[in-house]
């Protein structure tokens, strides 16, 4: 299991990690977060339109972070920080998972989950893996000008968790998809059958509420149900005006149990 004996939320990195959580998720807090910000779910509590919702909770990390005064600041150094808002880093993410900001969103999942990323450019295998400094290195560069990132990103979680919940509320998985051209990215833990593994995923991958979008990514398309409490951010909880998500869907990693769906 690739973890970290230490987290920032409710459960072990251990038990997260396992397909069996899949199977029996349970909810992930990120400490802290929602008894630090009551006046934000109080106020989503309010409010019945989706888009009026994700409109709150960016206004709310606008003020909060003050992510708005990026004009004011004098230097470019505190310009910068302000600007590079957690909506940077999800776009980034979406251009390229391998990105700086891709090395950052992983960082997140490591700092606050526990769970270590397992290819970042090119596979990942400890801390001896000459291949883990370079991941490090774009993790330290990617977040080196924010204004509070991680905390920001904790929040983003913690919302999305909420708003799933609102729109899914007798749900506790749903069935994603992910293109594919080889395994490369995953390790295979177990095969059962010709089209049923066991895979290790990335601490964070992209997937896909379309089954057909998942086709223009790969030969290949992994199926799988994904407990709620591991979906980092969905892109159609935002308006379109903030992220252009297309269906995307950020998964936090570990064992999962796949179909894979051939094409032809």
């Amino acid at each position: 299991m690739d973890s970290s004996p230490f987290n920032r939320c409710n459960l072990p990195p251990w038990a997260i990690g396992s397909h069996h959580f899949n199977r029996h998720p349970q909810p992930i807090e990120i400490q802290g977060v929602r008894t630090a910000n009551p006046i934000l779910f109080q106020r989503l509590d309010l409010l019945d339109e989706p888009q009026a919702r994700a409109a709150l909770f960016n206004d709310y990390l606008d003020v909060t972070f003050q992510l708005h005064q990026w004009r004011q600041e004098t230097s470019e150094r505190g310009r910068k920080s302000l600007k590079n808002s957690y909506l940077r880093f999800l776009r980034g993410w979406m251009f390229d998972a391998n990105s700086l900001e891709g090395a950052v969103l992983k960082g997140w999942v490591e700092s606050r989950i526990g769970l270590l990323p397992t290819f970042h450019r090119q596979p990942l295998s400890g801390q001896d893996d000459p291949a883990q400094a370079g991941y490090v290195l774009d993790r330290m560069r990617g977040v080196a000008r924010t204004s509070a990132l991680y905390a920001q990103l904790d929040l983003l979680y913690e919302y999305v968790q909420y708003e799933l919940a609102r729109r899914h509320p007798p749900e506790t998985r749903l069935t994603l998809f992910r293109g594919i051209n080889d395994f490369a990215e995953h390790r295979i833990i177990k095969q059962y059958d010709k089209r049923r593994y066991l895979l290790r995923l990335n601490n964070l991958n992209s997937f896909t509420t379309d089954f057909e979008r998942a086709w223009e990514f790969g030969s290949r398309v992994l199926q799988t149900e994904v407990p709620l409490p591991k979906i980092f951010f969905s892109g159609d909880i935002f308006p379109s005006s903030l992220l252009k998500g297309e269906g995307e869907v950020l998964v936090i990693g570990g064992e999962f149990e796949v179909q894979v769906l051939s094409g032809g």
